[in-house]
C-alpha cells in the first residue's frame, strides 16, 4: 500500500514537474543531471517559502517605518504641546507670585495701620478715663461746696430770724461780728462764682467727651474694615498655599507642626493679645480677631518656611523643552523627568538642604544628590560639571551644576528626581503644585 501511494505520488508531482535533464559538455565528454520530480517539488516549495518569508518580512518591516515616524509625529506634536502648556504654567505662576507679592504689601501696609489705630485707640480710652475721672472730681466737690453753701445760707437765715425777733444778744453778737458777716458773704460769692465755674467745666467735660465717644465709635469702624481687610488678605494667602502641600500629598498640619519644632522660639505670635486700657478692659471679640490674625501670620510664616524645604521649585530658570517624563519606559521605569536645553545651562536647588552627593554615578553621569527637610531627596544627573560639594548647605535658587550628556546620555539634558523615603515620585506633582502659588 506503501508503495502504490509513493507511485501515485510520483504520478501526481511528474504532472506538475515533469523529469528534467541538465546535460553538461566537454571538449571530451557529455554527462546529464536527471532532475527528478520529487526534487524539483523540494526545490520550488523551499523558493516560495523564501519569497513568501521575504515578502512578508519586507511589508512588516515598512509598516512598522511608517508606524514608527507617525509615533515619532505624534510624540513631537505632544512634546509642542507640553512645553506650551508648561510655559503658559509659567507664565501663570509669574502672574500669581507677583500677585502674591502685593497681597502681602497690602497685608503690611494693613498691619501698619492697624498698629497706629490701636494706639490712637488706647490714648483715646487714657483721655476719656481721666477725663471722666476728672468729671467724678468735680461733681463731687461741686456737691460739697453746694451742701456748705446750703449750710450756711440756712445758718444766716437762723440768725437774721432772731435779730428780728429782738433778740438783743445776738444783735450785739451781730453788731460786734459785722467783720465775720463781710468775710462770710465774700466766702459765699467766690463759692457761687467757683460752683459757676466748676458747673461749666463739668459741661464742656461732658461735651469733649461725647465727642470722643463719636471719635471711638468712628476708629472702633476703620478697626473692624481693617480687621476684615487683614482676613481676607490672610484668607487670600493661606488657602493656596493649603491646596498647594495637599497637592503634592503632604499634610499641611503634620509638615507646619515640623517646621514649628525647629523654630520653637516664645513669646513670637503665637503669644495671646492682651491690652491695658486704665482698667477698662477691651472687647473679647476683638481680642479673639486679633489673635486668629496673628496665628494665621504664624501659619503664613511657617507655610514660608516649609516652602523653602520642600522641592516646589524649578530646576531650570532659562528656556527648556520637555523630552520625557516620569513612569514605565521600554519595560523599566523612568525614575524622574527630563529637561533639554543647551550645554551649560545653569541648574538650581529646587529647595534648601544638604548636599549628600556630588560626583559621577554608572548610568548618572556626573550626579548631585540633596537631602532636604521632610524625607525628602532630589537628585540631578548628566550633570557637564559640578558647583557643590558634599557636606554643603544649599538654598533653594543656589546653581549647583551645569547641564550636561554624562553618563548614560542619548543629548545634553537634565535628569531630575524627586525622592520621598527613598522612593521615586513624579517630579511634575510639586512643580505643579506650586504654580498656583509662586
Amino acid at each position: 500500500m506503501r508503495t502504490r501511494l509513493a507511485i501515485k505520488t510520483h504520478a501526481l508531482l511528474e504532472r506538475f514537474f515533469p523529469e528534467r535533464r541538465l546535460f553538461l559538455r566537454s571538449e571530451t565528454d557529455t554527462r546529464f543531471i536527471r532532475l527528478r520530480p520529487e526534487t524539483q517539488a523540494v526545490a520550488f516549495v523551499g523558493a516560495s517559502a523564501v519569497i513568501g518569508w521575504s515578502i512578508v518580512a519586507t511589508a512588516i518591516l515598512l509598516m512598522d517605518s511608517i508606524g514608527a515616524g507617525s509615533y515619532r509625529e505624534q510624540a513631537v506634536r505632544e512634546q509642542i504641546t507640553y512645553q506650551q502648556r508648561l510655559n503658559a504654567l509659567s507664565e501663570e505662576r509669574d502672574r500669581r507670585a507677583a500677585e502674591a507679592v502685593a497681597a502681602q504689601e497690602r497685608f503690611n501696609a494693613a498691619l501698619r495701620q492697624i498698629s497706629l489705630m490701636q494706639s490712637e485707640l488706647l490714648d483715646s480710652e487714657t483721655r476719656r478715663n481721666e477725663l471722666e475721672n476728672g468729671i467724678d472730681v468735680i461733681q463731687a466737690t461741686l456737691r460739697d461746696t453746694m451742701k456748705q453753701r446750703s449750710d450756711v445760707e440756712t445758718r444766716l437765715a437762723a440768725l437774721e430770724t432772731r435779730i428780728e425777733g429782738g433778740d438783743t444778744a445776738v444783735a450785739s453778737a451781730a453788731t460786734g461780728s459785722d467783720s465775720t458777716l463781710n468775710l462770710l458773704s465774700a466766702a459765699l460769692a467766690r463759692t457761687a462764682e467757683e460752683r459757676d465755674r466748676v458747673v461749666a467745666d463739668a459741661r464742656q467735660a461732658l461735651i469733649r467727651a461725647s465727642e470722643m465717644e463719636a471719635e471711638i465709635e468712628q476708629m472702633e469702624d476703620a478697626n473692624d474694615r481693617i480687621f476684615r481687610q487683614l482676613e481676607e488678605a490672610m484668607t487670600v494667602s493661606v488657602k493656596p498655599l493649603d491646596r498647594m502641600f495637599e497637592k503634592a500629598g503632604m499634610d499641611p498640619d503634620r509638615i507646619l507642626n515640623q517646621v514649628r519644632k525647629g523654630y520653637s522660639g516664645q513669646g513670637g505670635p503665637l503669644t495671646p493679645l492682651s491690652f491695658s486700657t486704665m482698667g477698662q478692659d477691651v472687647a473679647p471679640e476683638d481680642t479673639a480677631r486679633a489673635n486668629r490674625i496673628l496665628n494665621q501670620m504664624d501659619r503664613l510664616n511657617l507655610y514660608r518656611i516649609a516652602a523653602q524645604k520642600a522641592p516646589f521649585a524649578s530646576p531650570l530658570k532659562d528656556p527648556f523643552r520637555f523630552t520625557s517624563g516620569f513612569g514605565r519606559r521600554w519595560g523599566r521605569l523612568h525614575a524622574g523627568t527630563d529637561f533639554a536645553a543647551p550645554h551649560g545651562t545653569p541648574i538650581y536647588s529646587t529647595a534648601d538642604g544638604v548636599v549628600t552627593f556630588a560626583g559621577w554615578q554608572s548610568g548618572y553621569g556626573r550626579l548631585v544628590k540633596i537631602q532636604h527637610e521632610f524625607g525628602i531627596e532630589t537628585r540631578y544627573a548628566h550633570n557637564s560639571k559640578l558647583y557643590v560639594k558634599v557636606g554643603q548647605r544649599v538654598s533653594r535658587g543656589d546653581r549647583i551644576a551645569a547641564m550636561g550628556n554624562t553618563g548614560r546620555s542619548t543629548g545634553t539634558h537634565l535628569h531630575y528626581e524627586v525622592r520621598v523615603g527613598g522612593q521615586p515620585v513624579n517630579p511634575m506633582i510639586y512643580i505643579k503644585a506650586a504654580n498656583d502659588v509662586f
